[in-house]
């Protein structure tokens, strides 16, 4: 209740308020869930009209800086949330695609403002906005090897190629390994993207058998007896659907039989941010590793700018000239934006904010789901929730889509067409805790329903 804000003297009070606010929360002093003044205590200690800090309030709420709650009052924003009329008709809370969390803290609005208003003032926009190298310049890739270079030591700037989102990069990765009618083995449970990938060039994907920890390197080694594949596609890293991460022991015999049957390894690093042990398979076989390692999970899918690791320098350019035929070339306003924050440590404040709240709130989730039957990674952004037999996938779907509630069953994951009776939760895309605790609620509730209610109407 007792922060005063310290206004610029140009420009109208009320956006001198809301600058004030926005400067406070990203440098600590304000804080998410902190009460602020009566909207009459900041008008007197100010001295201005009453309309005045109404105005600067709406604009703080409707920038996502707020929460008015009625009743209480005006509170500090936990999220920069997202409008609710972004979401598809019908759906109040969207947990079927994983976003990473943009918590107050991350201050990434205010990061891109300062960071474009520095690009700006120190080289201008004009070159920006022109076509550029396909993979990225080299003065980008040195500036991302060196960040990279925390996590995976063995990045070289000459070898790492810069894409606009990893889609893109599996899309290429595809053509440059694969032609039409061979084989990729991956989990049987996999990214639905690396599915519609393959399928629109006309790659096979044959599943191999996991476990509680990953893809088991026996069923590895017959799958390469039985398929003659080019490759294999992993996601050993807070796997996406099911959570799981791979140990080192059992990278190491991956690795080995990666390297036996003279296969390429596309290893899918989205998530190795929150959980930098162990290092990915593709350090164990540099020499016959792709290693694709995007920001769209730590920092936000917007950015679109993912890093893909190569074996070595020539793989490098022809993977560049994959990307071209994809999708040109990186914006290189968004490059040039994340590699500012590289070099001036908001990219380590953006990602240490956004894992701090994924583990919040994955705390909230255990809580929520106690005696149910899932799986979880601490630091991660999804659950892999198991149903109950009396319940068919689609129908648990619908039923909660009917309380406003999406989420996507293991169908979409699914490369053998028998995927397990589970749905996956994505965490991040509520769009605060208090969003995500009552979507918890209605998943509970309808998993202890008997089957049968969902067809009443």
């Amino acid at each position: 209740m007792d922060w005063s804000p310290t206004l610029d003297t140009d420009g109208p009070v009320y956006e001198g308020i809301v600058a004030a606010l926005e400067r406070d929360i990203a440098s600590g002093r304000l804080h998410r869930g902190q009460r602020l003044p009566t909207h009459r205590a900041l008008a007197r200690a100010l001295d201005v009209d009453l309309t005045t800090v109404t105005r600067a309030y709406n604009e703080a709420r409707r920038r996502g800086l707020t929460d008015a709650r009625v009743g209480q009052g005006t509170f500090v924003a936990e999220n920069r949330t997202r409008p609710a009329s972004r979401t598809a008709a019908g759906i109040d809370t969207d947990l079927s695609m994983n976003l990473p969390p943009s918590p107050i803290e991350a201050d990434l609005e205010g990061r891109i403002l300062r960071g474009l208003a520095a690009l700006q003032r120190d080289h201008g926009f004009s070159d920006l906005l022109s076509y550029q190298q396909a993979g990225g310049s080299m003065v980008d890739r040195g500036i991302a090897a060196e960040w990279l270079r925390r996590r995976v030591p063995t990045v070289q700037a000459d070898r790492l190629v810069i894409s606009p989102g990893a889609q893109s990069a599996l899309m290429a990765l595809l053509l440059v390994v694969t032609r039409p009618g061979d084989v990729v083995l991956t989990d049987r449970l996999t990214y639905p993207g690396f599915r519609s990938a393959a399928a629109s060039l006309g790659v096979r994907l044959v599943g191999v058998a996991s476990d509680g920890e990953g893809m088991d390197p026996q069923a590895l080694e017959e799958a390469c007896r039985r398929h003659a594949p080019k490759a294999v596609y992993l996601l050993p890293t807070i796997h996406n659907p099911t959570t799981a991460t791979i140990g080192l022991p059992r990278r190491e015999e991956l690795a080995e039989a990666v390297r036996r049957h003279d296969l390429v390894l596309i290893e899918d690093d989205a998530y190795g941010s929150f959980e930098p042990t162990p290092l990915p398979i593709a350090t164990l076989i540099p020499e016959r590793s792709y290693l694709a390692m995007t920001l769209s999970k730590c920092m936000a899918p917007g950015l679109r700018v993912a890093h893909v690791l190569a074996p070595d320098r020539t793989a490098a350019s022809g993977l560049a000239n994959a990307l071209r035929t994809v999708s040109q070339m990186p914006a290189p306003l968004m490059v040039a934006l994340v590699s500012r924050w590289f070099a001036d440590g908001s990219a380590d404040a953006i990602v240490s904010a956004v894992a701090a709240e994924a583990a919040a709130r994955q705390g909230l989730a255990i809580k929520a789901l106690a005696g149910q039957s899932y799986a979880a990674h601490g630091k991660g952004l999804h659950v892999w929730l198991r149903l109950p037999a009396t319940w068919t996938r689609a129908e648990f779907a619908s039923h909660v889509q009917r309380q406003g509630l999406a989420v996507v069953t293991s169908d979409s994951f699914s490369v053998d067409g028998e995927p397990e009776h589970a749905i996956r939760i994505a965490l991040g895309a509520a769009r605060s805790r208090a969003e995500l605790v009552a979507a918890l609620d209605v998943l509970v509730v309808a998993l202890k329903s008997p089957a049968y209610a969902s067809r009443i109407v």
